[in-house]
């Protein structure tokens, strides 16, 4: 088709008929409930070599999509406190190689089964060891829980993951050096680019950022050019190490991690992120090769079935016996049912060595799409599936899971008082009701660090996810007063109010919302009065302050 060359010859023309095709086929996506990631994976089909043959400037949007991932780890970096490696470095670091180890180990064995050689068959069992960081980040981040205790296990052993499957594709790439000694010369310099790396962020947080920072921020713009400059850099550094991009700019992002401005950068970049992430997908869908991968399909089957099921059940097993809940140990779980983007980066270098053949990475890359795609809706219906299969979870908890028996308490003493999310609003609250005493309270909160902190400056507080079906039971509800739910999504809210019913609960009821359709959605669903903050801080002002002026 002439219009299909005159794209393909102006770079302007592609990226315009990339951002179309975007744009339509997100809003296909979202008349289908279709979640964009699946979309733009399929974007990538299409406008790659195997339909449309649009995308010409490969180099260009692969420079787009390693910004993209740059900016991505950086923001998930800049809101990691370091408290978390105290919380969940322990079970991230047994899960992560526990996942690794017997992944590869059955997955070499199904391989043997299906009749592949030694050889392919521990390439395929490798590649289906690895997760995709930067699409459970994307898809936690959207449903906002990157900051919940399954989050963030599961952005622990994601974490664990990247460096081992760094280490495994140095390893390969060494194997293509023909000089002895290359192997262990490329392994000692990993371990020093490391070091440099994570002497250069500890440097940065005490002596360079707390001073840079605040110079920084007298122009917002000027702030969020320095933290994207910051966070390239580091990922450049990485990269020249020989060492790996994503973990430089996940560490730019932890040395920002204390600095007071990191909520500020954390929004501005939000947008940014999302946009060039586009790229990333576009990318990855650009580069399957659909030629080679006929004759692979009832082999994908059986190993994307290994993945989507076996994966999570390794870490349901693990978790389990390490005591945690079976609804911690599921959802986190669910991150790993899918191989990730490295598997078809090894899966290359494979085929570069000469160890696979062009069918075996063609299979490697069937079950990426595969398992890429059905593990986004897993993770996005998460918690209804939760529902539905947690009878048959119970195997996998102990009687008494001690880990998380800590953070909810089990003494069900009585309350006057429970606050359900403790963010500015609520946290508030609980700052305020210090000033009465005589009033029993109790502070309830799905962030681990958030209990931790508020634990550590004597508040009584507790760890409960609203979405949890299991919470109200742990609630020390019976002779409470009062129920204060900070946490503005009516989707809990309206969970809440069911629970609550179900249970006989029969005090006071306080929802929040943060918008007037909200509001309209909740006014009548049982609730003694639905709450809008910034309503309430206008109507504050109003009385206290402008009465005066207007009089």
């Amino acid at each position: 088709m002439d219009w299909l060359s005159t794209i393909s010859q102006n770079m302007f023309f592609e990226f315009t008929a990339i951002l179309l095709l975007a744009a339509a086929l997100g809003g296909l996506g979202q008349l289908l409930r279709q979640p964009l990631i699946v979309m733009f994976i399929a974007l990538g089909i299409i406008v790659g070599p195997s339909a449309l043959d649009i995308v010409k400037s490969k180099d260009n949007i692969h420079l787009l999509a390693e910004i993209g991932i740059a900016v991505l780890l950086f923001i998930v970096g800049l809101k990691l406190d370091l408290r978390i490696i105290k919380s969940v470095g322990k079970i991230a670091l047994l899960t992560g190689l526990g996942q690794v180890v017997f992944t590869s180990l059955f997955g070499y064995f199904i391989g043997l089964a299906l009749g592949f050689s030694s050889l392919h068959s521990f390439y395929i069992a490798v590649a289906l060891t690895f997760s995709s960081t930067i699409i459970i980040v994307k898809l936690l981040s959207d449903k906002k829980e990157i900051d919940s205790l399954h989050g963030q296990i599961a952005i622990g052993f994601l974490i664990v993951q990247d460096i081992v499957v760094i280490l495994v594709m140095i390893v390969l790439s060494a194997m293509r050096q023909s000089d002895n000694g290359s192997l262990a010369q490329d392994i000692a310099k990993t371990l020093a680019s490391g070091g440099i790396l994570l002497a250069v962020t500890v440097v940065a947080m005490k002596w360079i950022i707390p001073r840079l920072s605040y110079f920084m921020a007298k122009s917002q713009e000027l702030l969020t050019l320095f933290a994207i400059a910051w966070a390239v850099t580091l990922a450049a550094a990485g990269e020249m190490m020989n060492f790996s991009a994503e973990v430089g700019a996940f560490l730019a992002g932890v040395s920002l991690a204390s600095s007071d401005f990191r909520d500020t950068i954390s929004s501005r970049l939000v947008s940014l992120r999302d946009f060039l992430l586009l790229f990333f997908f576009v990318n990855l869908g650009a580069e399957l090769n659909l030629n080679v991968i006929g004759n692979q399909i009832a082999p994908a089957v059986v190993f994307s079935v290994f993945v989507l099921v076996g994966n999570p059940i390794i870490v349901l097993i693990i978790m389990g016996l390490m005591g945690y809940r079976k609804r911690t140990s599921f959802l986190a779980g669910l991150t790993v049912a899918q191989i990730s983007e490295f598997s078809l980066i090894f899966a290359g270098l494979g085929l570069s060595v000469g160890h696979i053949t062009e069918e075996t990475v063609g299979l490697i890359t069937l079950v990426g799409l595969v398992t890429i795609g059905l593990s986004t809706y897993l993770i996005l219906y998460s918690h209804p599936i939760y529902e539905f299969i947690a009878p048959v979870l119970g195997i996998f908890e102990k009687k008494s899971p001690a880990v998380e028996n800590e953070l909810f308490r089990e003494d069900k003493a009585d309350y006057d008082i429970l606050i359900l999310g403790l963010g500015r609003f609520g946290g508030t609250i609980l700052q305020m009701l210090e000033e009465h005493p005589q009033v029993k309270y109790l502070g309830v909160d799905f962030d681990p660090i958030a209990i931790k902190y508020f634990h550590d400056k004597g508040k009584d507080v507790m760890y409960g996810d609203m979405e949890d079906p299991e919470l109200i039971e742990h609630l020390p509800i019976k002779n409470t007063k009062c129920i204060i739910s900070t946490v503005p999504y009516a989707e809990h809210s309206l969970h809440l109010v069911k629970c609550l019913k179900e249970a006989d609960y029969k005090g006071k009821l306080y929802l929040t919302v943060n918008n007037q359709n909200d509001y309209e959605l909740l006014k009548n669903c049982g609730a003694d009065e639905v709450l809008m903050p910034h309503r309430m801080a206008a109507a504050n002002f109003y009385n206290q302050f402008l009465t005066q002026v207007i009089q």
